[in-house]
């Protein structure tokens, strides 16, 4: 018997000062059998930091061919294409000759080991940013996991705060780069 995704909801209340978007959303999110909480909230993470009318979950770990979100235009085109974790580089070289831009959010155990592998390969995409969240972010965003989430979501200055009904988190993705 095959296991199900478990469906979860989330309520965003989205002020991003940074970018003067303002916005509430109401998301289902398919955690999939083999995905775990942080990798699940990480993805809800990425939504919040690149919010808009057409933002969309991809097809995620059952899918190759598609990221955990992407952003298209009218026309089809991918104006952004967002990875969590730690993905293989040539699906990221891949993704940079597909979407205008591509974002990386990247976390857990190994995220140096993988950074110091990729790193040089990396820096030669024009199109990718990768950003690190770290393990006391993650576990933060774990701790607010519900299978419904009401979240008010602030954006300033880098920074982003997040008021559940049970705490308040605030965390501050770091920019990785190759130097």
């Amino acid at each position: 018997m095959a296991l199900r995704s478990v469906v979860f909801k989330a309520e965003l209340g989205i002020a991003d000062l940074d970018r003067h978007y303002y916005q509430d959303h109401v998301l289902t999110l398919a955690r999939h059998p083999s995905e775990t909480d942080a990798r699940m909230m990480v993805r809800l993470l990425a939504f919040i930091l690149n919010a808009s009318e057409t933002l969309e979950f991809g097809k995620g770990l059952s899918s190759d061919d598609e990221p955990a979100l992407w952003d298209r235009d009218l026309t089809g085109v991918v104006t952004k294409w967002i990875e969590v974790g730690q993905p293989d580089e040539r699906l990221i070289r891949k993704a940079c000759g597909r979407a205008d831009k591509v974002l990386i959010y990247a976390f857990g155990r190994a995220v140096d080991m993988w950074w110091k592998q990729n790193a040089k390969a990396l820096a030669r995409q024009d199109k990718l940013q990768v950003w690190l969240i770290d393990s006391d972010d993650c576990a933060a965003m774990v701790a607010l996991v519900e299978r419904g989430m009401q979240l008010q979501c602030t954006l300033q200055d880098g920074e982003l705060m997040i008021a559940a009904e049970r705490d308040t988190i605030q965390i501050k993705p770091q920019r990785l780069s190759a130097e």
